[in-house]
């Protein structure tokens, strides 16, 4: 069989430099044949014009979104450059800065023939620093268009001072958490960063980085210490930091102290290297429970959230119950508010990236190593989709089935699923499903529930 002709979706907000990184990829001397889409919005097409004179194959799709009312011309489009194959190794799609990439992807899964010729690379994502703060209070689809990305090249950061971007890139991996972010200026960026990566190809994505599908949590640092049994002293102070955070809206760059942060306190079964990894599901589910105000002096016990109100120089009370390991997690990273634990070292520390989900769009991720039924796990993702698919952008998981040799790899765009049998698992490590879910006003506890109910 023919190898299916790699696609790539380039998306982003109107001005965040699309046809400039087209313009790049068309003229650069890189070797490869590319086959461009480009998508207009409005009576005349503009964008041909843009688009400088190349070898390469250029189709344009006018009159509106490549979206459901105009998914025939993608399809009937592809459907002539497949009759070109000898002429093209790839093909890149450009949308609007106005279309959703979601059904541009969902095209892919739906229609037989595009499944048989065609993979989904990656989508692609451009945003403007300069510009996508204000984009993200005023346009959902500027938050989808991050939601769905593989990719997220971070455009124009010569634009923006060194505080601005730092917050940026915190509310935009708030949004997509397992998308790659490349800084960029004038879309200058290495091909291989935005072309043939496989990232819709999870089976490749994993290999090339394990983390590809870790999720977003609620808190910014974890540390694993050894203590005796007893109240041990948690002294913090008062330190400058960002105002926004990615809990307000104010985006001048200015800093104040950080009046207060949440924390909470778990045993560990042991000292290992995976000793913090181990507790990330029940850490995140306390940060998500509601907190107890803890005033300076209050003692701080385990499986509690407990919310810090800080000032100069106080101190809290930890009560470790029993001699032996202990985790902390805290909702900022200790440099912030001058977190230390009287003579005590941490034996390990971890730090995560942003927690903040941007106007209710985040991700929730599931782990477990339970052998899951196939059958329970398709009735549950079927009604999740046909329940939660408006508000469901992108799902994507590898699963672990009872009596099957196989990683059971899935993709899902809003109501479309996509999955399959993959390579055999690793007789070295220990068999386990990860599922992240991206989108809107997510319950982790009907997420955890459904998943339970798979459970061979």
């Amino acid at each position: 069989m023919t190898a299916r002709i790699p696609v790539t979706v380039l998306t982003g907000f109107l001005g965040a430099g699309k046809t400039t990184l087209v313009n790049r990829i068309l003229s650069e001397n890189h070797g490869k044949r590319i086959a461009v889409i480009e998508n207009e919005f409005g009576e005349v097409g503009v964008d041909h014009e843009l688009v400088i004179g190349a070898d390469e194959e250029i189709f344009e799709t006018s009159n509106g979104c490549i979206c459901c009312t105009v998914r025939g011309d993608l399809i009937r489009i592809l459907s002539q450059l497949r009759k070109r194959r000898d002429r093209f190794d790839s093909i890149l799609i450009e949308t609007t800065g106005l279309a959703d990439p979601g059904p541009v992807a969902q095209t892919f899964f739906i229609d037989e023939e595009l499944k048989e010729h065609f993979s989904l690379d990656a989508i692609v994502t451009l945003v403007d620093a300069r510009h996508i703060e204000e984009e993200l209070e005023d346009s959902p689809i500027a938050v989808e268009q991050i939601a769905f990305a593989d990719v997220i090249l971070l455009n124009k950061i010569d634009l923006v001072d060194a505080a601005a971007l730092e917050r940026i890139e915190r509310r935009v991996r708030g949004i997509s958490a397992t998308a790659a972010v490349i800084h960029s200026r004038n879309a200058d960026v290495p091909l291989e960063r935005v072309l043939s990566l496989g990232a819709f190809d999870l089976e490749r994505a994993l290999a090339l980085d394990n983390a590809f599908l870790e999720p977003a949590r609620p808190f910014e640092w974890a540390s694993l210490y050894s203590l005796s049994r007893g109240r041990h002293a948690l002294h913090t102070g008062s330190h400058a930091h960002d105002n926004d955070h990615g809990h307000g809206h104010d985006h001048h760059d200015r800093e104040q102290v950080l009046l207060q942060v949440d924390l909470v306190m778990l045993p560990a079964m042991d000292a290992t290297a995976g000793a913090i990894d181990a507790l990330l599901e029940s850490a995140t589910a306390l940060f998500e429970s509601e907190p107890q105000e803890a005033l300076p002096g209050a003692v701080l016990g385990p499986q509690r959230r407990y919310r810090l109100r800080l000032e100069a120089g106080v101190q809290f009370q930890l009560d470790a119950g029993a001699p032996g390991s202990w985790v902390l997690f805290t909702e900022h990273a200790p440099v912030e508010f001058g977190l230390h634990l009287h003579a005590a070292t941490p034996l390990q520390q971890r730090e995560f990236g942003s927690h903040h989900h941007d106007l209710a769009v985040g991700s929730i991720g599931l782990t477990d190593t339970r052998a899951l039924d196939a059958n329970k796990v398709n009735d549950w993702l079927s009604y999740l989709l046909q329940s939660r698919g408006a508000d469901i952008l992108r799902m994507k998981g590898v699963l672990n089935l009872r009596g099957e040799s196989r990683r059971y790899v899935f993709h899902g765009v809003h109501m479309v699923f996509d999955g399959r049998l993959e390579r055999a698992w690793s007789p070295d490590a220990p068999r386990r499903s990860r599922l992240v879910f991206i989108g809107r006003n997510l319950d982790r506890q009907e997420l955890e529930a459904g998943f339970e109910s798979c459970v061979a």
